[in-house]
């Protein structure tokens, strides 16, 4: 019989039964024959509740002794005396067949088995009975008790559907939940936030102004950290502590950490806006995890720039802001102490190592060359690893292969593997992300590493480098290298092709000289011209062949406009890198254009974007939510295994999002 219209034909309530009496009464005033054959009827009904009633107790009683083998044990002590509340359903309609009082006394009422499960717990599910777990996936609530529950499914001798049950056991874990939940919420969390533009804010200011400025900032941070129950030092000159408890975290965090719109309504008399930096450490065994987790975002946030939060639990980095211009830090004394502390481990190198991104372009091999003039000026072997088969720097590497000291300079990866031992120092320039290295296991194979780069860090990075020289602001790695270069070699130990190698990497990160650029970037165009850099030779690096620049103007003819200031070029076809990112470049000179992006499958079943930005967009903020890369002009993704439209849908989705918030 089907299971609805059996249920739908046991008359089980009390209620309903006094109801029929009630009709059978009334209708005795009318007609006592028609009264009669309703009493007859109630009678019939009531019996067959009962017959029913017992039935199903014995078919219950049954399925114990398949189990247990002895009724009367389980009927005494397993079922009456159970301590917990526990209940026994029919596993294809949660139809109850049996529960003891413990049970029904969590719902407040005297035992009824004309229901199911489903209508006292309407979200409670058997599916985990069926995979055969043991436990709920989550704790039932009823009404403010939290419950754990445990169950199995037992079966009689039969072996049809119908023969199999459920049983579970209702244990209350409502006082030690609530005890687990307020030691979660009350677990510390340590935050360092520093005014990360303080000098240059305060810059050329009377002492007066400084402090003003200071100390607005300063109510700003207190008016933020207030009513969260934590306590708040300063330890520094432009740093702050703050310590508080994990249950004010969430209403931060959907705020987006409102203390960095607020900071920004500080305004120097030099008309610069005032920015901080937030580091968060979470999730820490004790205090001194979570600060070394703080102190480790903190330096995150400057190295993408600074004016973020960065939050570091156990497993990974999250980032909120980071929209606005970086905040450039460098010094000349902060170049000089990198330039020494790389003289030292090249001397105390044998072989130097340099290594850029995949696909490797003018930036990348002009950076590599500057590190090898410093390794020859130092009298170390040096060896650049890539991939002369698929880079973007083609015309640069044949023109330095002409030269005696870079004939066998350029090596594989499979080759520098095998060269690889103790003494070898690895030098990665361009990338700060291991999974963007031209080859990982060169990275794995050299116990030393050194970082060179001036794009902002993602959640991902190069751990454990011996040296770090990660510059946000910097317009170029050849920028960097040149400043490297400048403290450590003599002007006449600068080959030509080499000066040339870094100018060409230069023009190209900077656009000619029109995106990233500060005073630092053109200090090193004017060192490298000094030298005697060509710009008529960089020219010719630059120079685009005839198939490359008409496939350049067909993805011209692809752009559409996207919420008004953002171009976009979808290409069904594989496209060199060089191209679609000439492409975007390309593409920023319209009007009204503020990001331009490129979307293009690869041969491997992936997509790959290259996006450009001249305006308020940052690209690289709005990439990494994607796990792309770069900076706030200039950026990429690549997407392994998708087809172009997800690819696209997925894009346009972060650009949303992006523009909204």
């Amino acid at each position: 019989m089907n299971n609805n219209l059996k249920r739908l034909l046991e008359p089980g309530t009390r209620l309903f039964f006094i109801f029929l009496v009630i009709f059978a009464v009334s209708t005795f005033f009318f007609s006592r024959e028609l009264a009669l054959a309703e009493g007859i009827i109630i009678v019939l009904m009531l019996i067959y509740y009962v017959i029913t009633t017992r039935r199903r107790r014995k078919e219950f009683m049954e399925y114990i002794e398949s189990v247990t083998y002895d009724v009367e044990t389980a009927k005494n002590d397993t079922l009456v005396n159970f301590p917990l509340p526990m209940v026994a359903f029919k596993l294809e309609n949660t139809a109850l067949v049996w529960g003891n009082q413990l049970f029904f006394d969590i719902f407040g009422s005297r035992p009824r088995f004309d229901l199911r499960l489903t209508d006292l717990v309407p979200e409670f599910k058997t599916k985990w009975l069926t995979e055969g777990k043991l436990q709920y996936p989550c704790l039932v609530n009823v009404g403010d008790r939290r419950f754990r529950v445990y169950g199995n499914i037992v079966r009689g001798e039969n072996e049809t559907r119908a023969d199999f049950m459920g049983i579970s056991y209702w244990l209350d874990v409502t006082d030690y939940d609530r005890t687990k939940e307020e030691y979660e919420n009350s677990r510390p969390i340590v935050a360092i936030i520093i005014f990360d533009n303080l000098d240059e804010i305060s810059k050329n200011q009377p002492e007066r102004v400084r402090n003003e400025l200071k100390n607005m900032v300063f109510d700003r941070i207190e008016h933020w950290c207030a009513d969260k129950g934590g306590v708040l030092c300063r330890y520094d000159r432009d740093r702050y502590l703050f310590i508080f408890e994990r249950r004010y975290y969430a209403k931060l965090a959907e705020d987006k950490f409102s203390l960095l719109d607020s900071v920004h309504e500080v305004i120097s008399p030099a008309g610069i806006h005032a920015s901080v930096s937030i580091g968060i450490g979470r999730d820490g065994e004790n205090l001194e995890e979570s600060y070394s987790f703080a102190a480790l975002s903190t330096e995150m946030a400057l190295s993408r720039g600074g004016d973020q939060a960065v939050i570091k639990n156990r497993f990974s980095f999250e980032f909120f802001g980071g929209r606005g211009e970086e905040v450039e830090t460098r010094t000349k004394v902060k170049s000089r102490v990198m330039a020494n502390a790389l003289s030292e481990l090249m001397k105390s190198s044998e072989h130097i190592f340099v290594m850029g991104h995949e696909f490797g372009d003018m930036d990348c091999v002009g950076a590599a060359a500057g590190v090898c003039c410093i390794a020859r000026k130092l009298g170390r072997k040096y060896s650049i690893v890539i991939d002369e088969a698929n880079n973007g720097a083609g015309a640069l590497i044949t023109r330095l292969k002409g030269f005696e000291d870079y004939r066998d300079a350029f090596i594989s990866p499979q080759e520098a593997i095998m060269r690889a031992d103790r003494g070898t120092l690895l030098i990665v320039v361009d990338t700060n992300r291991p999974e963007h290295v031209e080859d990982q296991s060169v990275l794995t194979a050299c116990n030393r590493v050194a970082v060179i780069d001036h794009h902002r860090r993602a959640a991902t990075y190069i751990e454990n480098p011996v040296l770090t020289f990660v510059e946000p602001y910097a317009s170029s790695v050849c920028e960097l290298v040149c400043e490297l270069m400048q403290e450590l070699v003599e002007q006449g130990d600068i080959l030509r092709v080499e000066a040339d190698a870094l100018l060409a990497g230069l023009v190209m990160d900077t656009k000619n000289f029109t995106i990233r650029t500060g005073e630092r970037t053109f200090d090193a165009a004017a060192f490298l011209r000094r030298v005697g850099a060509d710009t008529i030779s960089v020219k010719k690096i630059l120079q685009n062949d005839m198939d490359d620049t008409v496939a350049r103007y067909k993805i011209l003819q692809k752009v559409k406009r996207y919420r008004d200031s953002i171009a976009v070029a979808v290409i069904e076809q594989p496209q060199e890198r060089i191209v679609a990112a000439q492409a975007a470049d390309e593409m920023l000179n319209i009007v009204g254009i503020q990001a331009s992006l490129v979307i293009y499958p690869t041969e491997q079943g992936g997509v790959i974007v290259s996006a450009r930005s001249i305006g308020d967009i940052n690209v690289q903020v709005l990439l990494e939510e994607l796990g792309g890369g770069g900076n706030k002009s200039a950026a990429g993704l690549q997407m392994d295994n998708i087809e172009l439209r997800d690819a696209v849908n997925l894009l346009f989705a972060a650009i949303d999002k992006y523009l909204d918030e």
